[in-house]
């Protein structure tokens, strides 16, 4: 029952989707009234076809056995060329629905994607790739299948509807109130199943996206997998999470399939009662209607009945693409970053003198990492942040970058609160190496000249043998020009941190943070990075974490913590000569 109850999520405002849907067509408004325009042309031909039908049968029986082929051959003419216009005009109202569907889901992608590129970093921390990715592609296609095939279908039904009962109406009223039974009929049967679908379509969006986060997740770590031989486990989990997509796709839909068949029969059961009260009407003493008028009238009610039966069959889509649309705008209300105060600061000149005053700091209400946290690092300094998991080192990253804003004290660049400057000018006053490395598929020089596009070969090469990785790059059968595949998956972690590093060299910026960037070479290399590191880096302050402890001897300061609070520091000797926890850390390391 618990997973059965997780499906049944209820859509927070599908009205409020589906008028926001309407508001970002507005840019197609003029070409959707010219599809409007054509779709009334379009049927307003075929429902003339019947009509002309009837007459046909109508100059065939007043013949008594002598027809007049030449009227009853114009007859058929006319109508021939009234339907194929009509599939003509068809044709053309496709293909530009198929046409405003693809730029309106191109402009939606974008509008995403920029709404990405301006959410802060906690977004990301709480949300699964796979689940962003699936609203980006699964969710804009669904909408976009949906406007290309089901719109049309709507307009088209609206139109023929309408229209085949005012022809009915013109031949027999009587009859036509027998028609009318299906509309309330289907009405009601509808609105009941669209408050039991509708729910289940937005879980199914919300189960695929979780499906394509996991196995976004298990193709990432397959060489972990592998050496762990953990594959067996893998396909279990994978079961569990493709039963709950199957199941959810099951809920959703196990309901909409009766719609048609159900509507079918409302239909039929229609035209059997029109079949009998005309036949009625046509054996009275005095016929009350003809035979033409009856061939005509029931080609109008399967008219009148066929879209309505065809909307039943698409509002399962509708269902669903409201329900994706949810899921989309639910991204695109994301709250973004704190805008910049106003007249914030713009750092163009750093010099890089930062300074941590009183600093507390906790990704989650109530949980503090982070406590009471001071520090100055002058600048042309190299200094260094050391502790055990979890003590917070990252964390000081994070708010340097302004990632992240303090929840208490403040964090100083150059005198200027951060706070009081635009996020930009500061994160681009810092160059930034992680320990998870991230390429791009392209050539090796697009990769190191990522945050310097005008760079010149002899800049990106120069960063290159600063970084040790010259050597290796003119190994590769194009140098520079190799292209590497997405995230640098056909080169070794070490060689692609190399090359991250040599991308902060390259990055002309007054501060540098390393966060375990050396974490995948060896520590000869290690030190040779470090030595060109601070002669580019001169007069520039440095950030290092490392666990390493051996690798930053060197730096003018350490910082050591230990859950959130500084613990010690000085200089690698003098931590060195008190035998306090720096001591520890560094004596664990050589036993």
């Amino acid at each position: 029952m618990a997973r059965r109850d997780s499906i049944m999520h209820k859509p927070k405002d599908s009205r409020g989707a589906f008028l926001r849907l309407t508001r970002m067509l507005g840019p197609f408004r003029w070409m959707i009234a010219g599809v409007a325009v054509l779709c009334v042309v379009s049927n307003l031909l075929s429902l003339w076809g019947p009509r002309l039908a009837g007459e046909a049968i109508e100059a065939a029986a007043a013949g008594k056995g002598l027809v007049d082929l030449g009227l009853v051959s114009a007859l058929a003419g006319r109508m021939l060329a009234c339907y194929l216009t009509a599939s003509l005009l068809s044709f053309v109202i496709h293909t530009l629905m198929v046409n405003i569907s693809r730029r309106f889901a191109g402009q939606m992608r974008q509008r995403v994607f920029d709404k990405l590129m301006r959410l802060p970093v906690g977004f990301f921390d709480r949300n699964q790739a796979g689940d962003v990715i699936s609203r980006v592609s699964y969710d804009i296609d669904v909408i976009a299948t949906c406007m290309a095939t089901d719109v049309v279908s709507i307009l088209t039904s609206v139109v023929t509807v309408a229209g085949s009962l005012v022809m009915m109406l013109t031949i027999s009223p009587l009859l036509s109130l027998v028609t009318l039974f299906s509309v309330p009929a289907a009405i009601l049967y509808t609105s009941r199943m669209r408050k039991l679908t509708q729910p289940r379509f937005k879980a199914r969006s919300k189960r695929y996206g979780e499906m394509n986060g996991f196995v976004e997740e298990m193709l990432s770590g397959q060489k972990t997998i592998q050496a762990y031989a953990y594959e067996g486990t893998a396909e279990e989990r994978f079961d569990g999470v493709n039963t709950a997509a199957a199941e959810g796709y099951w809920e959703a839909d196990r309901y909409g399939v009766t719609i048609g068949p159900t509507m079918g029969m409302i239909n039929n059961v229609t035209l059997g009662l029109i079949a009998l009260l005309g036949s009625v009407l046509y054996m009275q003493p005095v016929p009350m209607i003809s035979l033409g008028d009856i061939s005509s009238f029931v080609l109008y009610s399967r008219k009148f009945s066929g879209p309505i039966n065809e909307i039943a069959n698409i509002i399962n889509e509708l269902f669903s693409a409201l329900a994706a649309a949810e899921r989309v705008f639910g991204l695109l209300d994301e709250e973004e970053e704190t805008p910049d105060r106003e007249n914030a600061f713009v750092h163009d000149l750093v010099r890089g003198d930062v300074a941590m005053e009183d600093v507390s700091f906790g990704y989650e209400e109530g949980k503090r990492i982070l406590h009471s946290l001071s520090l100055h690092a002058e600048p042309g300094k190299l200094f260094a942040i050391v502790g055990p998991t979890g003590a917070g080192k990252t964390t000081i990253i994070n708010l340097l970058m302004r990632f992240y804003d303090v929840n208490e004290g403040r964090i100083l660049l150059d005198g200027v609160d951060l706070r009081d400057a635009t996020r930009r000018s500061v994160r681009g006053a810092w160059a930034m190496v992680l320990q998870d490395t991230w390429l791009f598929r392209g050539t090796i020089f697009d990769n190191i000249a990522y945050g310097r596009p005008n760079a010149t070969m002899d800049e990106v090469v120069a960063a290159a043998k600063a970084a040790h990785i010259h050597a290796f790059i003119m190994r590769l059968p194009e140098g520079y020009q190799t292209v590497i595949s997405e995230d640098g998956g056909n080169i070794s972690k070490g060689q692609k941190q190399l090359l991250t590093i040599a991308r902060a060299m390259l990055y002309d910026a007054r501060m540098l943070i390393l966060d375990e960037a050396t974490s995948n070479v060896d520590t000869g290399t290690e030190r040779r990075i470090q030595e060109a590191m601070r002669a580019l880096m001169h007069d520039k302050t440095c950030f290092v974490i490392a666990h390493r402890l051996s690798t930053i001897r060197s730096a003018d300061s350490i910082l050591v913590l230990d859950r959130g609070d500084v613990v010690e520091q000085g200089t690698h000797e003098t931590l060195m000569a008190k035998k306090g926890f720096y001591w520890k850390l560094y004596a664990a390391q050589f036993e």
